[in-house]
This record gives structure tokens, sequence and C-alpha cells, in this order.
């Protein structure tokens, strides 16, 4: 019997017999194991924010009905459920229900042998390991359904997704959460002089250079083929204004190289608030931004609503440090 060595199983007996049986084999699986002898503490480390993998739980624990406990746990669980393996005295009725409903997902009798509760955990650790394996290809597939193929970012599905519930959360801190929208000036003709290819390497390389200037908890997407949205929580309009020109000064302002040439790309902005409303709201208000943005003129910054208006003139773009000539449209 083995298991990841950062595992952690509950042990909720008041029983010394079944903790005496029971801890050992556990450690030499390689599990932490926490041992609680109520009903009270067993629910909180359930609920906590580290709860263990498996819960194996005495029917006779005193503090708490059986049911209610089970119900609570359910409740209280913030994540993916936690498998529990009951320990009774015999298999009763009421057990087969819970077993049958989800409730418990074995039952281990008390009076048997050591020899067949190894068995029985045997399989637990087994059932435990295939659950973990299924979840993190779920969550796998589901990550590959939500990013972008070329660019390994969100796409237009995820990104509203993730801004709704992040929306939902700037509502209850009454806080502030600016998006940001920029297009690529002019991406067409580098399609039509580059080809398909550089042009989708052009776009990785915007992706690399504006991700690296986010924080761990802003949101990154692409709603559009050269269009690119930064979610920025807690950000007010002149920050955002302050990290547009920033993004526009770093992302923008070195030479991509790509096919064997060193490309000068540029961008127009429009920046958005949202104190909390609709992001379907907000991204149209991004969207009227960025079309004033660009009837400005190429590497202009506009802000909906806003006094703020158009940015300073455009930043210089950086020859590149090996003397290419530069590609500019």
């Amino acid at each position: 019997m083995s298991a990841h060595p950062q595992s952690k199983f509950l042990l909720a007996s008041p029983d010394p017999r079944v903790l005496s049986a029971m801890e050992p084999l556990l450690l030499a699986s390689g599990v932490h194991v926490e041992i609680v002898l109520s009903a009270q503490p067993a629910l909180a480390a359930v609920a906590g924010p580290d709860p263990p993998l498996l819960v194996l739980l005495d029917a006779c624990l005193p503090g708490m009905p059986l049911g209610q406990w089970l119900a609570a746990a359910r409740a209280r669980a913030d994540g993916p459920r936690v498998p529990i393996v009951l320990i009774a005295d015999n298999v009763t009725q009421e057990w087969i229900d819970f077993l049958a409903e989800g409730a418990v997902d074995d039952v281990i009798l008390r009076a048997a042998e050591v020899s067949y509760w190894q068995l029985r955990l045997d399989l637990a650790l087994r059932n435990q390991r295939m659950a973990q394996e299924l979840e993190s290809l779920r969550d796998a597939a589901m990550r590959n359904v939500q990013l972008d193929r070329l660019t390994g970012i969100y796409n237009r599905e995820a990104l509203l997704a993730v801004l709704f519930r992040e929306t939902d959360r700037v509502q209850r801190s009454n806080g502030s959460m600016s998006l940001v929208l920029f297009d690529i000036d002019d991406f067409g003709h580098w399609n039509s002089r580059l080809g398909v290819d550089a042009c989708d390497e052009l776009l990785c390389q915007v992706a690399a250079r504006t991700g690296a200037l986010l924080r761990s908890y802003d949101i990154f997407g692409r709603p559009g083929m050269d269009e690119f949205l930064v979610a920025l929580p807690n950000c007010y309009p002149a920050n955002a204004m302050s990290f547009t020109e920033r993004l526009r000064s770093e992302v923008f302002s070195k030479a991509f190289r790509v096919a064997g040439e060193a490309i000068r790309l540029s961008a127009c902005f429009g920046i958005a608030v949202s104190r909390g409303r609709s992001p379907v709201v907000v991204l149209r208000e991004a969207e009227k931004a960025l079309e004033c943005a660009k009837a400005t003129g190429p590497e202009s910054i506009q802000c909906y609503g806003s006094a703020l208006g158009a940015a300073s003139s455009p930043v210089t773009f950086l020859s590149s440090d090996g003397g290419d000539e530069l590609l500019a449209w």
C-alpha cells in the first residue's frame, strides 16, 4: 500500500483499538495521519483550508449523530468531495443507504482482523488515487477548453466566464476592476506580407511580453484574432492608464523577431472601468474606447467616459541591438 507522501488522512475515532490498529497501517503507506476523537474537530478538519484526502470515520464518534455529521460535512466542504470510509460494528440498513446515496464510500467492520483492514485500506487508497487522477484529467481538459490554442491564454468564452466571477467579487468588496482592450495596428498587412505562420508567432510573442507584466491575479485573454484583453482587479482609471502606457512601451517599443526579420508593431488601447457592473457592458465600453483610439491614430490610448482622454504622443521605437533593418508599417 502506497500513497503520495504529502497525502493527509483523517482518522476520527474514540476507540483505542481502532486507533492502535489503523494508525500504523496508514503511516506505513506514507501518508500523514491526523487523529480526532469527536465530531466537531472532525468536521472542522474536513471543512478547513487543507482538507484530508480520505476520512476514516467511526460510526460511534461522539458529539453529533452520524447522518447530521455527513450532511454538515457536505454543506461546509469547499472543493471536491472527500472520500469517507465508515468504521462500524455491523452493516445496518442505514449504512447501506449511506453507501447507495454516496454519502460514504466504504464500510469497514470494527471486529475484523487487521489483515482485512489492510485489504480495505488498500482499496480505499487505490480509489483515492484514481479519483485524483480523474480530477487532474478533468482539470486539464477544462483548461484546454478554456485556453486559446495558439497563445495559451484565455479564449473569449472563458474570459467572459472569469470576468463574471471576478465582477461578483468586486461587487462584494465594493471595489473596482479595469479592462484594457488592445488591438495590433494593421495586422492584416503583416498577414499578407509575412504569412500566417509568422503572424501566429508574432501573436505569441505579444502574449508572452504582456503576460510578463501582469500580476498573478490579473486576467489575460485573446477575444479576437489580433485583439487582447487584460482585466485588472483592484485597479482604478488612473492606475489603468499608467499600466497601459507601460504596456505600450514595454511590449511594443522593442523589435519582434520573426521569419528572420525585425518587425515593428504598434497597437491602440481602450480602457473601461467595471465598478461591479456587468462585464458584457464594460467590455462593450472598452470596445468603444478602442474604436476612438483607432480613429485618433496608431499607438493611441482612450479611456471610456473619462476626462483622461487620449494619451500622450506615441512611444519612440527602439532600434534592435543587432542593427537590423526594421520593418514597419
